[in-house]
Protein backbone atom coordinates (compact mmCIF):
# COMPACT_ATOMS: atom_id res chain seq x y z
CA UNK A 1 0.00 0.00 0.00
CA UNK A 2 1.25 3.59 -0.97
CA UNK A 3 1.34 5.90 1.61
CA UNK A 4 1.21 9.84 0.28
CA UNK A 5 2.49 12.21 2.16
CA UNK A 6 1.13 15.42 2.27
CA UNK A 7 2.67 18.76 0.33
CA UNK A 8 4.77 20.70 2.58
CA UNK A 9 2.93 23.17 4.11
CA UNK A 10 4.91 26.23 2.00
CA UNK A 11 3.58 24.05 -1.54
CA UNK A 12 0.08 24.66 -0.19
CA UNK A 13 0.27 28.29 0.47
CA UNK A 14 1.77 29.26 -2.58
CA UNK A 15 -0.52 27.01 -4.69
CA UNK A 16 -3.25 28.87 -2.76
CA UNK A 17 -1.49 32.47 -3.33
CA UNK A 18 -1.60 31.42 -7.42
CA UNK A 19 -5.02 30.61 -7.01
CA UNK A 20 -6.23 33.55 -5.65
CA UNK A 21 -3.88 35.88 -7.84
CA UNK A 22 -5.40 33.95 -10.92
CA UNK A 23 -8.50 34.71 -10.32
CA UNK A 24 -8.13 38.49 -9.14
CA UNK A 25 -6.03 39.40 -12.09
CA UNK A 26 -9.01 39.54 -14.74
CA UNK A 27 -11.34 41.46 -11.87
CA UNK A 28 -8.27 44.23 -11.39
CA UNK A 29 -7.78 44.67 -15.00
CA UNK A 30 -11.72 44.94 -16.19
CA UNK A 31 -13.02 48.39 -16.88
CA UNK A 32 -14.60 50.13 -13.67
CA UNK A 33 -17.69 51.33 -15.40
CA UNK A 34 -17.16 54.71 -14.74
CA UNK A 35 -17.70 57.04 -17.94
CA UNK A 36 -14.41 59.15 -17.52
CA UNK A 37 -13.28 57.25 -20.24
CA UNK A 38 -9.52 56.34 -21.22
CA UNK A 39 -9.15 53.53 -18.32
CA UNK A 40 -9.59 50.78 -20.22
CA UNK A 41 -7.45 51.65 -22.87
CA UNK A 42 -10.12 51.76 -25.04
CA UNK A 43 -10.67 54.70 -27.05
CA UNK A 44 -13.57 56.16 -28.55
CA UNK A 45 -13.23 59.22 -31.47
CA UNK A 46 -15.72 61.11 -33.86
CA UNK A 47 -18.05 61.89 -34.70
CA UNK A 48 -17.43 61.08 -38.82
CA UNK A 49 -20.06 62.45 -41.08
CA UNK A 50 -21.96 59.54 -42.96
CA UNK A 51 -24.52 61.84 -44.43
CA UNK A 52 -24.22 65.40 -44.13
CA UNK A 53 -26.82 67.09 -45.21
CA UNK A 54 -25.61 70.68 -45.90
CA UNK A 55 -21.77 69.99 -46.52
CA UNK A 56 -20.82 71.76 -43.96
CA UNK A 57 -18.25 68.72 -42.38
CA UNK A 58 -20.40 69.10 -38.94
CA UNK A 59 -22.86 66.85 -36.92
CA UNK A 60 -26.77 68.62 -37.82
CA UNK A 61 -29.84 67.79 -37.15
CA UNK A 62 -30.51 65.40 -39.57
CA UNK A 63 -27.60 64.34 -40.39
CA UNK A 64 -25.70 60.70 -40.05
CA UNK A 65 -22.71 59.69 -38.22
CA UNK A 66 -20.73 56.86 -37.31
CA UNK A 67 -18.00 56.40 -34.91
CA UNK A 68 -14.71 54.74 -34.71
CA UNK A 69 -14.08 52.13 -31.98
CA UNK A 70 -10.21 50.65 -30.61
CA UNK A 71 -11.04 48.44 -27.55
CA UNK A 72 -10.20 45.09 -26.64
CA UNK A 73 -13.62 44.05 -25.68
CA UNK A 74 -14.81 41.05 -27.44
CA UNK A 75 -18.38 42.36 -28.28
CA UNK A 76 -18.29 46.48 -27.78
CA UNK A 77 -21.30 48.50 -28.47
CA UNK A 78 -21.90 52.35 -28.77
CA UNK A 79 -24.76 54.09 -27.25
CA UNK A 80 -25.59 57.61 -28.53
CA UNK A 81 -27.69 60.03 -26.04
CA UNK A 82 -28.73 63.55 -27.26
CA UNK A 83 -30.43 66.04 -25.15
CA UNK A 84 -32.41 69.47 -25.86
CA UNK A 85 -32.49 71.69 -22.55
CA UNK A 86 -32.32 68.66 -20.37
CA UNK A 87 -34.83 66.47 -21.92
CA UNK A 88 -33.34 63.42 -24.08
CA UNK A 89 -34.54 63.71 -27.22
CA UNK A 90 -32.25 60.96 -28.86
CA UNK A 91 -31.31 57.49 -27.98
CA UNK A 92 -29.35 54.75 -29.78
CA UNK A 93 -27.44 52.15 -29.41
CA UNK A 94 -25.39 49.69 -31.93
CA UNK A 95 -22.53 47.08 -32.32
CA UNK A 96 -18.98 47.62 -33.04
CA UNK A 97 -18.03 43.74 -33.70
CA UNK A 98 -17.61 41.45 -36.39
CA UNK A 99 -21.38 39.83 -36.67
CA UNK A 100 -23.27 42.77 -35.43
CA UNK A 101 -25.43 42.76 -38.73
CA UNK A 102 -26.83 46.36 -39.08
CA UNK A 103 -24.84 49.29 -39.81
CA UNK A 104 -22.94 51.37 -37.13
CA UNK A 105 -24.98 54.56 -38.26
CA UNK A 106 -26.89 56.95 -36.20
CA UNK A 107 -29.45 59.48 -37.98
CA UNK A 108 -29.25 62.44 -35.40
CA UNK A 109 -33.30 63.22 -35.16
CA UNK A 110 -36.13 61.20 -33.31
CA UNK A 111 -40.09 61.54 -33.21
CA UNK A 112 -38.86 63.64 -30.25
CA UNK A 113 -36.55 65.81 -32.40
CA UNK A 114 -38.31 67.28 -34.85
CA UNK A 115 -35.25 70.43 -35.30
CA UNK A 116 -32.56 72.42 -33.20
CA UNK A 117 -29.12 71.81 -32.25
CA UNK A 118 -28.39 68.80 -29.22
CA UNK A 119 -25.58 68.29 -26.84
CA UNK A 120 -24.88 64.15 -27.32
CA UNK A 121 -22.39 61.77 -25.81
CA UNK A 122 -21.72 58.58 -27.52
CA UNK A 123 -20.82 55.90 -24.76
CA UNK A 124 -18.18 52.99 -25.33
CA UNK A 125 -19.75 49.76 -23.50
CA UNK A 126 -19.40 46.23 -23.57
CA UNK A 127 -21.68 43.63 -22.02
CA UNK A 128 -20.59 40.48 -20.46
CA UNK A 129 -21.99 37.34 -20.82
CA UNK A 130 -24.97 37.67 -17.89
CA UNK A 131 -25.81 41.12 -18.83
CA UNK A 132 -23.76 43.32 -17.11
CA UNK A 133 -22.37 46.75 -18.51
CA UNK A 134 -19.13 48.12 -18.47
CA UNK A 135 -18.13 51.79 -19.94
CA UNK A 136 -15.09 51.99 -21.48
CA UNK A 137 -14.67 55.41 -23.30
CA UNK A 138 -17.29 58.73 -23.65
CA UNK A 139 -17.27 61.43 -25.57
CA UNK A 140 -19.56 64.32 -26.16
CA UNK A 141 -20.19 66.50 -28.79
CA UNK A 142 -22.56 69.44 -30.00
CA UNK A 143 -25.35 68.82 -33.01
CA UNK A 144 -26.25 71.83 -34.78
CA UNK A 145 -29.73 72.67 -35.59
Amino acid sequence: MNIRKPPPAGAVLAGVVLVLSLALVPAALAGKGSRSGGSSGSTLTGPFMVTDNNGDGLPNWDDTVTFHVSTSASVPSVELDCYQNGAIVYQGSTGYYATYMWPNNYVLKSFNWSGGSADCTAILYSTNKRGARTDLATLSFSVAA
